[in-house]
């Protein structure tokens, strides 16, 4: 029963600090988006959930349950999206080869890269580019 009134209490924090937590989220957006437009990224390579809390001042299950409660995502699937974001905007603007694209956004193989690419959004990201062909 305790433990049953720690949980409701903890993810009560959730919904009476909305303003609080949409600050923190807008600091996840920018935190995430100067790493990735960082020049260093293929040598950091891929952002974790550690560094962000990190930058943040909050524990990693901290900010996966915010991040669950506020957009239904855990930490690693909002990291995916956002990449998937700069990787979908490079294979429709660009020239680059999917592998210096994967190795610009901090994958150590090209081959993770696809794989996360196709996974989430069912297509290879060669199918992607030709489809703006």
């Amino acid at each position: 029963m305790l433990l049953t009134y720690a949980e409701r209490f903890y993810q009560r924090q959730f919904l009476t600090r909305q303003k609080v937590n949409h600050q923190l989220l807008a600091q996840l957006e920018a935190v995430l988006g100067a790493y990735l437009a960082s020049e260093a990224l293929p040598q950091r390579g891929l952002p974790t959930v550690q560094y962000l809390a990190d930058a943040l001042h909050v524990s990693p299950t901290y900010l996966s349950s915010l991040l669950k409660a506020l957009t239904g995502q855990s930490t690693q699937q909002y990291i995916h999206e956002k990449l998937l974001e700069r990787a979908k905007l490079k294979l429709s603007t660009t020239r680059l080869t999917v592998s210096e694209i994967a190795y610009a956004l901090g994958f150590e193989h090209p081959q993770s890269f696809s794989k996360l690419f196709k996974a989430k959004t069912a297509l290879s990201p060669l199918a992607f580019r030709q489809s703006f062909a």
